[in-house]
């Protein structure tokens, strides 16, 4: 069975011919233009379309987004992603959904095609809730091992040993177990390709703004995510902002005076 593809010349030409549209789009203001923009989505969308975004944005804008299409009406969800280019690959990527649950199921069913979990965490927002919450702690724990690992390594242990340690011990995290950022130790991950491909850095320190523009407006305390948000900030500064985000570990080792 093939799916015939049409290459549109603007968001407004694919909504008039779609009635269910995803978007996967870098940031907010991204976000913003598409759907709102002179030739965004809702200039000529359908009524009853179930548009679909799979962005990781703050909150509020998917608020807003909603707010926009239910005046023209259609139905926004925000639906934001987990998993890196491997689940991606594999079609075993996570959403988190958020909008009308009596619409989750119509969400579900295009979602599944792409995912093996889909989760319906509430309302307008708080898909791009759980994807902060879950990036900030994603952040942390690759610092972490990183840091793990380098000292490891200075002390003398062969990386394919200390991980090995770590994957049967309570240090155990994806960030050590599947996508370790040491180059050798594993196949298939970005730092056997020098940090090509994954998930960029820049994307990691957008999301940690987020998460730390969050924090602030909800007078949460969130000191290690602060913390990551400057080490990726800097990363990006001293020219990792393309590499992926695991290459936090050859920062640390070329930074000696950190």
């Amino acid at each position: 069975m093939f799916a015939t593809v049409l290459i549109m010349d603007s968001p407004a030409d694919v909504a008039e011919r779609a009635d269910r549209v995803i978007t996967m789009l870098p940031s907010s203001p991204n976000v913003i233009e598409v759907y709102t923009g002179p030739n965004g989505i809702l200039k000529k969308v359908k009524k009853g379309s179930l548009l679909i975004d799979s962005s990781t944005i703050d909150p509020a804008v998917s608020k807003e987004m909603a707010k926009a299409a239910e005046k023209t009406g259609a139905l926004f969800m925000d639906a934001p992603v987990s998993g890196g280019v491997g689940a991606a690959r594999a079609g075993n990527l996570t959403f988190m959904v958020g909008g009308l649950e009596e619409e989750f199921n119509a969400a579900k069913e295009l979602l599944s095609c792409m995912g093996t979990n889909v989760v319906y965490c509430g309302g307008v927002g708080t898909g791009q809730a759980a994807k902060i919450c879950n990036n900030m702690l994603l952040a942390i724990s690759m610092i972490g091992t990183a840091e793990t690992m380098n000292l490891g390594i200075r002390l003398g242990l062969d990386p394919k040993l200390l991980a090995k340690i770590l994957n049967m011990s309570s240090g155990r995290c994806w960030s050590s177990d599947t996508y370790n950022p040491v180059p050798g130790v594993m196949e298939g991950v970005p730092s056997a390709n020098d940090y090509q491909g994954g998930f960029a850095t820049t994307l990691m320190a957008k999301d940690l703004g987020l998460a730390q523009n969050t924090a602030t407006n909800t007078k949460t305390p969130a000191l290690l995510g602060s913390l990551s948000h400057q080490i990726y900030r800097m990363m990006c500064a001293r020219g990792y902002a393309q590499k992926d985000f695991s290459s936090v570990f050859q920062f640390l080792r070329e930074e000696e005076n950190i």
